[in-house]
């Protein structure tokens, strides 16, 4: 029986220029139950593949093959595409950029180093609404971004929501929030739910991210 996230079959495109990559996670994902993959080798090829009879789910994108210009050629896939579910899958790139693209709409960074048995897990997270980023990921941020709206950055959440999103950064649970602030936990969620709206998250992680990238936290 496959495993299927809701019993749906998930229509995946893999843009990759190295081959044995592509094989390898096409394979994975086959063998996993619950997709159609096809896979690309360069940002020409990416688009006539998006343009398909068959709407395409997520898009699992290396940012350095052919034809590729960086956060650029990313809103352009996004223009044409809004529902696209878009994963950044590289060897290796910044924190800053990370964070730049997610403010654009990208769903989640797939490192390579990631192993193959945790890459479906990742994406199924991703499909399922969620936004996926390596806990490494945070330890890598030894500085704070610049951007040139900080100024209203700053005005985006209150104090309080800041506070309570600096709770949220330490890992603590909705319960521990409203401990630590006297405060009920319906309170707290309503809180969340605010912060969620004003920075376009759609949960915990994705608001962090979201927050450091806009220099609030």
């Amino acid at each position: 029986m496959e495993r299927v996230i809701d019993q749906k079959r998930y229509t995946i495109v893999i843009a990759d220029d190295h081959n044995l990559v592509r094989d390898a996670v096409a394979e994975t994902l086959t063998a996993e139950g619950g997709f159609s993959v096809s896979s690309v080798g360069d940002l020409p090829s990416t688009l006539v593949a998006l343009q398909g009879p068959e709407p395409v789910d997520m898009l699992l994108l290396d940012v350095f093959m052919p034809g590729m210009a960086g956060i650029g050629s990313i809103q352009q896939l996004l223009a044409k595409h809004p529902d696209l579910k878009i994963v950044l899958f590289s060897g290796s790139v910044s924190s800053e950029f990370v964070f730049q693209t997610l403010q654009v709409g990208v769903r989640g960074y797939v490192p390579k180093t990631l192993p193959l048995r945790s890459l479906t897990s990742a994406l199924r997270l991703v499909l399922s609404g969620q936004v996926f980023l390596p806990m490494s990921l945070l330890s890598e941020v030894n500085g704070t971004p610049s951007f040139e709206q900080r100024g209203d950055n700053q005005k985006l959440l209150t104090p309080k929501e800041v506070n309570i999103l600096k709770l949220v950064a330490d890992g603590k649970t909705n319960k521990e929030i409203a401990w630590a602030l006297g405060a009920s936990e319906v309170t707290i969620k309503m809180y969340l739910r605010t912060i969620f709206n004003k920075l376009g998250a759609s949960n915990r992680t994705h608001a962090v991210m979201l927050a450091k990238a806009k220099t609030l936290l």
